[in-house]
């Protein structure tokens, strides 16, 4: 593995891997085609659009530790919901040699990167400031896609982590030997995470795991004639209802936001049953993982949010930890 790339500046890493994307794309027969990269944050993503107009996303797997049977999975699952009415998602799209997964070796980084092309949604990315109305859209098409998904079924050929850890199963940055967090900071953090844990194993005795989307925020959706579309299923996996929900409400700023989203999801079906403490602590979950990967990601940008996510980090695990004691 070339850790140098990762040294190198963001402009120059995307000319890199847009060398790729063409040398990707020739293997679904696209030999002439603008590319674009339209987001290079974990995984880098590109607008493809072909000399007869066509246009697509390709996804290169740049930093995920995602073996081939997970993206298999992303794809099994992408395909099913792609023919279930009122959930909108774009489709995969298979390459030559009939295979939705494209592995490429790439000189620069040194790695073996799988690669997916689906096709494209129009649209726009609803981002940081949803509307109220996007708000219930979204609480409603989440809703749906749980309920079409609880007998959906993989292969024997696909597979996909189970969520009953504390961080979903990736490197611990936090507690592990690679660890940087000061005495103090790991102390406060890992007592929070035992209450996490707590609640989570709670959860799990009470409730059956399904496949979730956990990552529905407003980057991987797209607002298009009403609609709410659904993209980037990189970080699938089985878990709770729950879960799934924790993560999108992650990201809303406002009571009146969260309550819109619950009422949109509630018009589908009846919320998960957790309690308000294990929803804090599912809260306080998503925001140990984007610590932790903070603590290691090769982002440059990234990594300059470490020292004040750190900081609201210990805050809220502190905050956390009052309001479970009582």
């Amino acid at each position: 593995m070339n850790n140098q790339f990762f040294e190198r500046t963001q402009s120059d890493q995307i000319a890199s891997l847009t060398v790729t994307a063409h040398e990707v794309l020739k293997l679904y027969g696209v030999l002439e085609a603008e590319v674009e990269c339209i987001n290079y944050e974990f995984n880098a993503t590109f607008a493809v659009t072909t000399d007869s107009a066509q246009k697509y996303a390709l996804r290169i797997n740049i930093n995920s530790t995602r073996v081939r049977a997970h993206i298999c999975a992303e794809i099994e699952w992408a395909q099913y919901l792609y023919r279930i009415p009122e959930v909108y998602v774009p489709a995969p799209i298979a390459n030559l040699h009939d295979d939705y997964v494209t592995s490429i070796a790439q000189s620069d980084s040194g790695r073996l990167l799988n690669c997916v092309l689906y096709t494209w949604l129009e649209g726009d990315v609803i981002g940081d400031e949803p509307s109220m109305e996007q708000l219930h859209l979204i609480g409603r098409t989440i809703a749906t896609l749980h309920q079409s998904t609880e007998k959906f079924q993989l292969s024997p050929n696909a597979q996909l982590p189970i969520f009953k850890d504390l961080l979903w199963g990736t490197e611990d940055y936090l507690f592990g030997p690679k660890s940087q967090l000061s005495d103090k900071d790991r102390s406060v953090l890992h007592e929070a995470a035992v209450q996490i844990m707590k609640f989570t194993d709670e959860l799990y005795e009470d409730s059956s795991a399904q496949i979730i989307h956990a990552d529905l925020h407003g980057w991987n959706m797209m607002c298009h004639e009403g609609l709410i579309y659904i993209f980037d299923f990189d970080d699938c996996g089985y878990g709770l209802l729950a879960q799934d929900i924790a993560v999108a409400l992650y990201y809303l700023d406002t009571p009146e936001q969260e309550s819109a989203l619950l009422e949109g999801y509630r018009s589908v079906r009846a919320l998960p049953i957790y309690s308000g403490n294990a929803m804090k602590a599912l809260l306080l979950q998503r925001r140990l993982m984007l610590l932790n990967y903070l603590c290691e990601t090769n982002n440059q940008e990234h990594k300059q949010m470490l020292p004040k996510y750190l900081d609201q980090s210990r805050e809220r695990a502190s905050r956390f930890l009052t309001d479970v004691r009582g």
